[in-house]
């Protein structure tokens, strides 16, 4: 499975429920990446979505807490496990998990590919991604060219999950 997001240098990746900055570049990757495709997501980052309603041209599955949302082109599951559970049916290099923090930490051990827009610059924020450079488990396998979007630096990151060294001896 496959992690996508857009982080600060603090791996911060929202505040107040919305994304820190909207940077067009970045949404076109993200449609690219994932149209037609299976997008994992929590209720909020559903809800902060234009109308709130499901990404077109792909497969929404939304992972809430409330046993009452339903939420019409999507598969709502109340648990991790039954998440797994629905997306056992989908190729995982399909599967694109898209947040919010806690969706994010829940799959982490299940993916093995990040797609990480990285900007540096310093938000003022409340949810944050997994810092993937400080977890011996992921590598940096490319970085893209840096780009500017206004006084904007970012550039786009892919990672790999590898295995974890072993004790020394």
């Amino acid at each position: 499975m496959n992690l996508i997001a857009a982080v600060d240098k603090n791996w911060a990746i929202g505040r107040g429920g919305r994304l820190l900055v909207s940077i067009p570049e970045d949404q076109r990757l993200f449609r690219e990446e994932t149209l037609g495709k299976v997008v994992v997501m929590g209720r909020k980052t559903l809800e902060s979505l234009p109308g709130g309603q499901p990404l077109h041209g792909r497969t929404t599955v939304v992972l809430t807490r409330d046993p009452a949302f339903h939420v019409k082109g999507a598969q709502v599951c109340h648990s991790l496990e039954e998440a797994l559970e629905i997306l056992k049916k989908y190729p995982t290099e399909d599967i694109f998990v898209a947040g919010g923090q806690e969706i994010y930490e829940q799959f982490l051990p299940h993916c093995d590919v990040a797609h990480i827009t990285y900007i540096d610059y310093a938000y003022e924020a409340d949810t944050h991604f997994p810092n993937l450079d400080q977890d011996g488990e992921w590598k940096l396998l490319l970085t893209g060219e840096e780009q500017t979007y206004f006084d904007l630096c970012y550039e786009f990151r892919l990672y790999r999950r590898v295995k974890a060294a072993g004790p020394r001896n």
